[in-house]
């Protein structure tokens, strides 16, 4: 009867975390749809988990920064499409 019973409680146990499993991934399942249209929240969160490790941890941080924000920089240099290289078009 004992063995039952423990057997009994471990299959709750089981369905109980199958459950808060199955809740977890609908919910991040819902984030993964409101990030795709509002990318915004992502970033602040970012930040939020920035600042709570600088708090804690006394440590360096590397920040990342989107490619598209050093695009403009990386192409400066190069003629434009179209240039022989000395400002007027070929044609």
């Amino acid at each position: 009867m004992a063995r039952q019973a423990e057997a009994e409680r471990e299959r709750r146990a089981k369905v109980i975390n199958a459950e808060g499993e199955f809740q977890a991934a609908a919910r991040l399942a819902e984030a993964a749809e409101i990030i795709a249209v509002h990318p915004q929240p992502l970033q602040l969160r970012f930040l939020q988990t920035l600042t709570e490790v600088a708090t804690e941890n006394n440590s360096t941080i590397l920040f990342p920064i989107p490619i598209d924000l050093l695009t403009p920089f990386l192409h400066r240099n190069q003629p434009a499409v179209g240039s022989g290289g000395n400002g007027e078009l070929q044609g």
